[in-house]
């Protein structure tokens, strides 16, 4: 099969990008054709406040480019796997007037929300949700905390609701988590053009022994990922057991005092995806504390792998992902009383933390390895050549 894969890279690194290098690979190993466009917002400063406006909402560039490369040779899918800003949403335009399939993964919720979180000053906040103006967003400079800019993203999203992108150009949206599935269709999208498939871990890690004795966190430091919750718990678990963090972000500054105010908190700062899973894999548990809607939990499912049960947030898809009393425990996000007293019943209870040891590396295997995905993934590229029957999809 001849895939395009299409994706905008953010300044800092996240797990939007893990993904979208995690499919690729995946595909090319199992003899696909795939090639990449790919954008990187370091371009951005080079822009003056007008372009960036105008090439998120329409790139004359992005068009011109993608539809040059499906003209030189014939491609089964365009998979968009994040377009803001830079590509824009004129890269479905490029892939229609070729006639090659779309399929859009909703790693976040842009379409629906400017700073793609539904969360503004600590809270969630759903005042854009089923607006056709996502004017709320702009009156609170809910993007990059400007007005100017958020208007810029509801410009975009407006005008391509005017003309019907979202629901007549993309033949088919991935959401990663049913709760997700059911926050754009409360939004607009067609149910009908929403399946649901779960990232993955590939190379598959092996599994560890839970014998380091603390717990660990990894990921964003920042408000939406319920930091604050985390060294509010720890001021007081810090006697039963030491937090390694392991990640950087706007809220570093807090975590370096905590660490300096409590000698069992530590930072260790960004790690190599092969020495975060070593961590996952000698850590008691992770914890998951974040206070927004997350699409997926990347960090839960590569604990599972390592047989590391998963104390989250009972928010959102991380919710979905963690079946509370056998892969991990929920807890009231927002609540540090609540996550000492989930902490505290863990350490309790080591026969039911082995037990959970096992259950989730078989969530892992019976969920989110490569072998897995890929099926899912040509099921999904199957429904797209139904969906769009003058496309002959060729399986090689």
């Amino acid at each position: 099969m001849h895939i395009l894969t299409i994706h905008n890279y953010y300044q800092i690194r996240g797990g939007e990008d893990e993904c979208h290098e995690a499919e690729v690979r995946l595909l090319r190993e199992r003899g696909h054709h795939v090639e990449v466009h790919e954008e990187n917002n370091d371009r951005m400063a080079a822009l003056s406040n007008f372009s960036k406006v105008t090439k998120t909402i329409w790139s004359r560039e992005t068009y011109q480019t993608v539809k040059h490369l499906l003209k030189e040779q014939p491609y089964d899918v365009v998979h968009v796997q994040n377009f803001f800003p830079l590509i824009s949403p004129s890269v479905y335009y490029a892939a229609k007037a070729e006639g090659v399939p779309v399929v859009q993964t909703l790693h976040n919720y842009r379409l629906l929300c400017p700073n793609a979180l539904f969360f503004r000053n600590g809270n969630i906040c759903e005042d854009c949700l089923g607006q056709f103006i996502p004017y709320p967003g702009v009156l609170h400079g809910c993007y990059r905390n400007s007005q100017i800019a958020s208007g810029g993203v509801a410009t975009m999203l407006a005008v391509h609701r005017a003309i019907n992108t979202w629901t007549k150009m993309v033949d088919l949206y991935i959401a990663l988590t049913e709760f997700a599935r059911q926050k754009f269709i409360a939004g607009g999208l067609p149910a009908e053009k929403i399946v649901v498939k779960p990232n993955f871990v590939s190379p598959e890690p092996a599994v560890g022994n839970g014998s380091g004795g603390y717990a660990l966190y990894v990921g964003r430091l920042s408000v939406e990922k319920g930091i604050d919750t985390l060294l509010k718990a720890w001021e007081h678990l810090g006697p039963q057991i030491p937090l390694f963090i392991v990640g950087d972000g706007p809220l570093a500054d807090q975590v370096v005092e905590a660490a300096k105010r409590h000698s069992s908190v530590e930072w260790l700062g960004r790690k190599p995806m092969s020495q975060v899973h070593d961590l996952m894999g000698e850590a008691r548990f992770l914890v998951f504390p974040s206070k927004w809607y997350e699409t997926f939990g990347r960090v839960a499912v590569e604990a599972f792998a390592k047989g590391t049960p998963v104390i989250a947030a009972n928010i959102g898809a991380i919710a979905e992902l963690v079946d509370s009393g056998r892969t991990g425990l929920h807890f009231r996000p927002g609540d540090p009383d609540d996550l000492i007293a989930k902490v505290e019943w863990m350490l309790a209870n080591p026969v039911k933390l082995a037990y959970m040891r096992q259950e989730a590396r078989a969530e892992f295997e019976a969920k989110y390895t490569a072998e897995q995905n890929y099926q899912k993934l040509m099921e999904i590229y199957t429904k797209m050549q139904k969906l769009v029957p003058n496309n002959k999809l060729r399986h090689h």
